[in-house]
């Protein structure tokens, strides 16, 4: 009994060296009338205590690499593991007959992961059971991001052995609407006037001119107006906003050329694309077309290549927990005709576009400005004939103006939500308004369209709504 004692307290030094508190010596497995209660399970570099009813002369393991065991008393055995995997440990009585076989499972230590995903993932419902050599984590959790992260800590204890059987809960589809909102104001003022005189005296013709007029010569009052630069006052190019008076007496003619113009212009574009995809997964999103843009090849051969144009969307959502992160990238682009270049025969139109790419985090149906511009252009010029445009008044008819101001806005705003599927009944389509007239509809009635029948469930009560005004479609 004295010797059984200093072995127990070695053994129980032994394991608090290797980390091994009281509680885990403490828990035993009893055998009873040649049989037990249940497998005995093991944690990796923890112990436990074999306590059998009957007293026992020999005892034996079958794979001592997995558990090494040690007699505490003739009655009590101290069983530690040392590598996940599985053994039988056998128990003989003093006359040699087999007392009972006991199946030990060693499975790596999880009491300590178990507290880490607390400390790491706190409010997270995580489970974390040993699997023959591996783990299994099972539990509903908030996000994908978690998931990630509680596989990423399970590697560090089992690696390459982790069975995933985790849910995520909510919805993990994401659908993103992004506006385009794109204003442009323009005004452009001029006044101009040119002055011009011809007369003819014995040595021929002789021509005056002022303002934006040119010198004339061998000319008459209607080559005052012609517009050529050669005989005549030069316009601006405007057709309208202009005014002119010319009188003649005699070998006099005498010409005035007034030109007022006040040029406004307003435009507005909006672009709406609207595009769903699953947490983690890339959507794009293309609305538009193709211009063929001539490439010179080394060989003086000409190929074409097509660049697109119109909206395109591309984003990646991820849900973490409540928010949602957005890797966006979004565009609306169109020809624009005032920037060319021309090659003899080809001409290519430049392109005007519009372009954000960012990421941001919001949450579901939040809206986020992700990009906004503002320009004010502005221009002025005034040309005269010296000293005559400075006289007060008459010297407005010898001088040039000229007034330019462009103004545009663009905003881009996002708005995400978290959608889930729904039946086909409760979609409603703009084409669920209309049908194709028939021919009584068409010629007698003169309507190009004509309304479609009632359907039954919630999209028939859109289809019924007034057709006039914005319209689109409508999603629950």
């Amino acid at each position: 009994m004295f010797r059984a004692a200093l072995l127990r307290a070695g053994l129980m030094a032994a394991a608090l060296f290797f980390g091994i508190s009281n509680a885990a010596i403490a828990q035993t497995l009893r055998v009873v009338d040649g049989g037990v209660s249940s497998d005995l399970k093991v944690p990796m570099n923890r112990a436990v205590v074999v306590e059998s009813d009957r007293p026992f002369s020999e005892l034996s393991i079958a794979n001592p690499g997995i558990a090494d065991i040690s007699t505490l008393s003739e009655r009590s055995i101290y069983v530690l593991g040392k590598t996940p995997g599985r053994t039988t440990l056998t128990l003989l009585a003093p006359d040699g007959s087999l007392i009972t076989n006991v199946e030990v499972q060693v499975t790596p230590d999880v009491s300590e992961l178990k507290e880490r995903l607390r400390e790491v993932l706190p409010g997270e419902p995580i489970d974390v059971r040993p699997a023959n050599d591996g783990l299994v984590l099972s539990g509903t959790v908030s996000s994908a991001a978690v998931v990630d992260r509680a596989i990423d800590l399970a590697s560090r204890y089992a690696p390459e052995r982790i069975s995933n059987l985790m849910s995520v809960a909510g919805s993990q589809q994401v659908m993103l609407k992004v506006r385009f909102a794109e204003m442009n104001r323009s005004v452009r003022k001029s006044l101009s006037s040119s002055i011009a005189v011809n007369g003819v005296s014995t040595d021929g013709d002789l021509g005056v001119l002022g303002g934006n007029g040119t010198l004339i010569t061998n000319g008459n009052l209607s080559n005052l107006f012609d517009g050529d630069d050669t005989t005549g006052i030069v316009r601006s190019g405007e057709s309208t906003g202009t005014f002119s008076i010319g009188i003649g007496a005699g070998n006099m003619e005498f010409a005035i050329l007034l030109e007022a113009l006040e040029a406004k212009g307003f435009i507005r574009t909006l672009a709406e694309p609207n595009l769903s995809a699953l947490s983690g997964q890339a959507a794009e999103f293309r609305a538009g077309g193709e211009y063929p843009i001539p490439v010179s090849q080394g060989d003086g051969a000409i190929s074409v290549e097509f660049r697109p144009f119109g909206i395109s969307l591309n984003f990646t959502p991820r849900v973490i927990g409540k928010n949602i992160n957005l890797q966006l990238n979004a565009e609306v682009s169109g020809l624009d005709p005032t920037v060319s270049v021309s090659n003899g025969s080809v001409s290519v139109n430049g392109f005007r576009v519009r372009k954000a790419q960012t990421t941001v985090e919001l949450r579901d149906g939040e809206s986020f400005a992700i990009a906004g511009l503002l320009e004010d252009d502005f221009q002025s010029a005034n040309s005269q004939v010296p000293f005559l445009g400075d006289i007060p008044i008459l010297g407005a008819l010898f001088r040039s103006s000229n007034y330019q101001r462009a103004q545009s806005e663009l905003v881009v705003i996002v708005t995400a939500h978290l959608v889930s599927p729904t039946r086909g009944e409760a979609l409603a389509l703009p084409t669920d308004r209309v049908r194709p007239p028939t021919e009584r509809e068409l010629f007698l009635l003169g309507k190009t369209a004509a309304e479609a029948g009632p359907r039954s469930g919630a999209a028939a009560e859109v289809a019924r709504q007034d057709f006039n005004g914005s319209y689109g479609y409508v999603m629950e």
